[in-house]
């Protein structure tokens, strides 16, 4: 929320009604005739024009309105919030003059290199926190969110340098940050024995059951959990679920580790940890929206259980909007969807082909970091996709964290390219070509139905009307003098809104001669 949208909601606060109401009431003060009687005053009428376009205005934003929460905040603005530019400069020149003056320089070439690129990464970091242009979000501070956006940017230049060395140098350069990287792994193979019940194992006919049960069971809960968070559409979040599952269907020739078991896939996966993650998400989407946005000054509250309910309450959204994505209303937003599922399935094929053409093992803390990292990012990426799709008049172009995830997105895919065309150009078997061939074949035959044969369809039938009623106001013939009824007939005669006469009981249809 910006700045100004909190002063508003600070005097809607102070005069007891909400935002919304406020801003109405100052439109129809501004909108009344002066009640003086000199002519200076008086107030002229808007021309049509400006009518109806103040009403395309509201209803365009009438949508948008129903999907925000109101907030109240009393405007407090303490320590904690104000800029403390001059305070960050004067910390990092105190440092570096240490470092310059007081400190010696190891004559470590490979220490002093390390060095100077934490230093120099260090130094963007505190200038991008200090000077950088707030997002949607500004809870827990914006300062956080400013932090992350520099990390956008530090990690896409990173994967920029490696996508510039050869296989052998980029892997090999993994070193310089972990020792035990640059050295070919083995990938898990996830197949194999698929019964659920071995009667052969008499020690644990269990036993698949618990070999599957690893870290990434509560991994892939609360990754969902999260996704849905950031998603808020449950029909999204089961698309992209079902999905994944396909497309390690057909890539399980690729990657060894998707080689699953089909309850593996099904059970596990799709209706245990991702169903439960995201009906765990929804339940804490319908409390964020019904929850009051009431925000008070620390020190303006008088009970200590207010202040630690107050502090916690920090590190939950200042407002909400409720996410109406609406696929099938028109092509722009059709085609936005589909590009968001397209991405997000990318970024989570990401997570597996990186670590494998990279060497890296999936227990490796630079695997979790990657995925701490898309966790923070993702939620304003996706408000900012939100908002520049749903209200484009506002917002003119695409936010700057949504542009670097979906930079970083592809350039993670180029690595991979790169490092293992040959992994990436394994033929894929016939049936799982023709399944996918199907799939899109479906999807654009929707897309012309919907969005061009529907739309014809309907225009033509509807100026056809039009054309019928037309046709039918200019063929009714005028009365001789009699008084016309609203059937549009004369003769003095009553006629039925059916144009036909009632004479002897009888209804017959009334001829009319050119005179």
């Amino acid at each position: 929320m910006t700045k100004p949208d909190s002063k508003r909601s600070s005097m809607a606060l102070v005069t007891g009604k909400p935002a919304n109401a406020a801003e109405e009431q100052v439109n129809n003060v501004s909108s009344e005739p002066s009640v003086s009687g000199s002519p200076h005053h008086a107030v002229t009428p808007a021309t049509p024009t400006k009518h109806k376009s103040a009403k395309q205005v509201s209803r365009d934003n009438l949508s948008r309105r129903n999907t925000e929460s109101e907030v109240f905040d009393d405007g407090t603005n303490t320590f904690f919030w104000r800029a403390h530019t001059v305070t960050v400069l004067f910390i990092l020149t105190c440092v570096l003059v240490y470092v310059t003056l007081l400190e010696e320089t190891p004559q470590d070439t490979t220490y002093n290199t390390k060095r100077g690129i934490v230093a120099s990464i260090l130094v963007f970091l505190c200038f991008g926190v200090t000077q950088a242009k707030d997002g949607p979000f500004t809870r827990p501070h914006p300062a956080y969110w400013r932090f992350w956006l520099c990390v956008s940017v530090v990690y896409e230049l990173f994967l920029i340098f490696v996508l510039f060395q050869t296989v052998r140098d980029g892997r090999q350069f993994m070193k310089y940050i972990d020792p035990k990287l640059g050295v070919a792994l083995p990938e898990r193979d996830y197949g194999g024995n698929c019964l659920i019940y071995d009667p052969g194992n008499t020690t644990d006919p269990w036993h698949n059951i618990w070999d599957k049960m690893d870290g990434f069971v509560p991994a892939h809960f609360l990754g969902w959990y999260i996704k849905t968070l950031v998603i808020r559409d449950w029909w999204m979040c089961m698309i992209i679920s079902v999905m994944f599952e396909f497309l390690e269907y057909s890539l399980e020739h690729q990657l060894p580790n998707f080689s699953e078991c089909w309850w593996d896939h099904w059970i596990m996966d799709v209706l245990v940890c991702n169903g439960l993650g995201i009906y765990a998400g929804m339940k804490t989407l319908g409390w964020l929206s019904m929850k009051p946005y009431q925000w008070q000054g620390l020190w303006n509250i008088p009970t200590y259980k207010g202040k630690i309910k107050r502090m916690a309450f920090q590190f939950t959204p200042y407002s909400w909007v409720k996410f109406e994505w609406k696929p099938a209303s028109n092509l722009r937003r059709w085609l936005a969807v589909l590009g968001i599922i397209f991405m997000f399935l990318l970024a989570e094929l990401n997570t597996f082909y990186l670590k494998f053409v990279l060497w890296m093992p999936p227990e490796h803390y630079l695997v979790l970091l990657r995925l701490v990292f898309f966790v923070n990012v993702g939620g304003v990426a996706m408000r900012e996709i939100y908002d520049f799709m749903d209200d484009p008049k506002f917002y003119r172009k695409l936010g700057q964290q949504a542009w670097l995830v979906a930079a970083i997105t592809v350039t993670e895919f180029l690595i991979v390219v790169k490092y293992d065309p040959r992994t990436i150009m394994l033929p894929i078997p016939f049936f799982v070509t023709q399944c996918w061939f199907l799939g899109i074949v479906l999807i654009l035959s929707w897309t012309l139905w919907r969005f061009f044969i529907r739309d014809i369809t309907l225009r033509y039938k509807d100026a056809r009307r039009r054309k019928q009623e037309v046709t039918g106001d200019c063929g009714r013939p005028h009365g001789n003098g009699g008084t016309a009824t609203p059937s549009g007939r004369g003769n003095g005669g009553t006629a039925t809104p059916s144009g036909r006469s009632k004479l002897n009981g009888i209804s017959e249809s009334l001829r009319h001669r050119k005179s």
